[in-house]
């Protein structure tokens, strides 16, 4: 995907891996199904690992206290009973979660993109302050909820500073699965003139001032709406940010290759196929690169939208889903299909499903999540020049990562393919990491412009298998 605007710095995409529910396993590549998988909510905010016992631990414990990453959120029944409540309540059971127990209060919205003027009962839950591990340079927030016909769910950061300031209440989404009731959509021109939020990432205004502000701490907070009088609202099962502080770099350290291959058998989706389809979503299938990716995901992972869901697209076009998908992360202030946070939403609207947004920090990671089956959606800028065997160059680009050769170049699932039997592509690893993982690069005018740094969208089981939670947390996710 090209991007509609050059409006991230850096950014962010993971996986919500963690709420108590049995769910059946996906279709890795692995030869049994999953195990079931220990409780990864039995505390609500667990502690360090015992201390390491030999060398290699000790090693790993190193490398988990030099990570840039940050992730935190919230999925327990724990974790929904902490903070303050002003007419939720946290809700046990097989998947638990934060929902209405009464409204705080009326309010009026009208919607920027329809001008339409409702009222809505609206209720807050506000989380405890998550001190970074971190001196964050940014933050993108993630959720996953169920929005019923007549409900919305708005997201909020606060940051906090190192100069132990607080920052003001940012809004990062305002979001509901469908789109009869408002229009999904970030909100613009936010700044307290030290931070600003560009469409779906906080970001320290000048990152690269010699001892510059920093974010070390963040709140969420949480607004459920509804229509007034109705018996039912939204409920909310993990919500959370991921806050990082990458370093500014135009090239990145060679991770050594595992030696093994290992491949996934994802959906192969071309959004090349949808080109002109709907151009009131993002321009059309030519810009839906991360819709693409992530129904091919969510395909692998089993779930698919019903015919009802799909009885809008017109008659003949190929994979339906995927014009499902474009309109289901469809952001109407970006003006396009891939704000990273919406993507991850709309994957966690299918049954027992988990997606958040985050960053790795090397195809290390990366080949630690795919061998435990648990394909990567990517984000990555570059010139055509720059990787072998693309054909394109792009100014931001998602495309899903199902495997590595034994030479350890990357399999990937390109978008950005004539069709769909095109989309499987082998690209070198030594270009394909450094377009991934830089934050700097210089596009066709020579002149100095972002990369994304890492940047990863995680969708996976809402309880993962015991390979799958052993993966994530030795990426940094748990």
């Amino acid at each position: 995907m090209t991007a509609p605007t050059p409006r991230r710095a850096l950014l962010a995409v993971a996986l919500a891996a963690a709420t108590a529910a049995t769910v059946p396993g996906g279709r890795a590549s692995a030869a049994s199904g999953p195990a079931a998988a220990p409780d990864p909510a039995a505390a609500p905010d667990p502690g360090p690992d015992p201390a390491p016992e030999d060398a290699a631990a000790e090693a790993a414990a190193g490398a988990a206290a030099a990570r840039t990453v940050d992730n935190r959120f919230w999925y327990a029944y724990a974790h929904w009973q902490a903070g303050t409540h002003r007419g939720t309540t946290a809700v046990a059971g097989a998947r638990p979660g934060l929902e209405m127990a009464a409204p705080a209060g009326r309010t009026e919205y009208t919607d920027p993109h329809t001008a339409r003027k409702s009222a809505w009962e609206y209720a807050t839950w506000t989380s405890p302050v998550h001190r970074t591990t971190v001196a964050a340079t940014e933050a993108i927030a993630s959720w996953n909820a169920r929005t019923p016909a007549g409900t919305w769910i708005q997201t909020e950061l606060r940051p906090s500073y190192g100069d132990g300031t607080a920052g003001r209440w940012y809004v990062m989404g305002r979001w509901a699965a469908g789109d009869g009731d408002i229009r999904r959509t970030s909100v613009d021109g936010q700044t307290d003139g030290r931070t600003t939020v560009w469409t779906d990432t906080l970001a320290v205004d000048a990152p690269a001032a010699a001892a510059g502000l920093r974010i070390t701490g963040w709140q969420l907070r949480l607004t459920l709406h509804r229509r007034p009088g109705a018996a039912q609202g939204p409920k909310v099962w993990l919500a959370g940010a991921m806050a990082s502080a990458v370093p500014d770099r135009f090239t990145v350290p060679a991770a050594a290759p595992s030696g093994r291959a290992h491949e996934l058998k994802v959906p192969r989706y071309s959004q090349e196929v949808h080109a002109g389809q709907y151009p009131e979503y993002d321009n059309g299938g030519e810009a839906w690169c991360s819709p693409t990716s992530s129904q091919m995901v969510i395909e692998y992972w089993g779930r698919r939208p019903g015919a009802a869901s799909l009885g809008w697209v017109r008659p003949g076009y190929v994979d339906p889903q995927v014009c499902h998908a474009a309109r289901s992360t469809y952001d109407a202030a970006y003006k396009g299909c891939g704000n990273w946070p919406f993507n991850a939403a709309y994957a966690a609207t299918y049954r027992d499903l988990a997606g958040v947004v985050t960053r790795l920090t090397s195809l290390t990671d990366l080949e630690t999540l795919v061998r435990a089956g648990i394909p990567v959606i990517t984000s990555q800028s570059f010139l055509a020049q720059e990787l072998t065997g693309a054909g394109y160059g792009t100014a931001g680009h998602l495309m899903t990562v199902i495997g590595f050769t034994a030479a350890g170049d990357v399999v990937a699932n390109d978008p950005n393919s004539p069709d769909n039997d095109s989309v499987r592509r082998v690209y070198r690893r030594r270009e394909w990491e450094n377009a991934w993982l830089r934050t700097r690069r210089r596009n066709a005018a020579g002149k100095t412009v972002s990369g994304t740094g890492g940047v990863c969208y995680l969708y996976a089981p809402a309880l993962p298998s015991v390979d799958q939670v052993r993966a994530l947390r030795e990426v940094g996710v748990l």
